[in-house]
């Protein structure tokens, strides 16, 4: 990861509402959710969380896809874990393997039958 493109999606996860839609769309998986549940959730206006999830769209870190008349929107875990590996890159003096930081693997993410997490 280029350093200016850390920049940008520290700075896009540098306020209060990003960071929470963000975190909320991890915990999402890959199914990702709807723009209005992730509303509900956060008790974002409309307008707002369009604003928001703008943000985090022009920084890479959130996708989304159209589902009839619905936007789902999902977190973009090779976005993340870029960021993490370019934080982290000379962590434990450039032996990354011995600090125990690890990357999120997008494929572990899909939920199980009876999860009801949002």
């Amino acid at each position: 990861m280029e350093k200016s493109n850390a920049i940008e999606a520290l700075a896009a996860l540098a306020q209060e509402s990003r960071l929470d839609v963000f975190r909320l769309l991890v915990q999402a998986g890959v199914e990702g959710l709807p723009a209005g549940r992730i509303g509900e959730a956060l008790g974002l206006p409309g307008a707002t969380l369009s604003f928001h999830l703008n943000q985090l769209r022009h920084a890479g870190l959130v996708t989304f896809r159209r589902e009839g008349r619905s936007l789902i929107y999902m977190a973009e875990y090779a976005a993340m874990n870029g960021l993490l590996a370019y934080l982290t890159e000379n962590c434990c003096q450039g032996e990354a393997a011995g600090c125990g930081v690890g990357a999120c693997d997008s494929t572990t993410l899909i939920r199980t039958k009876g999860d009801t997490r949002p």
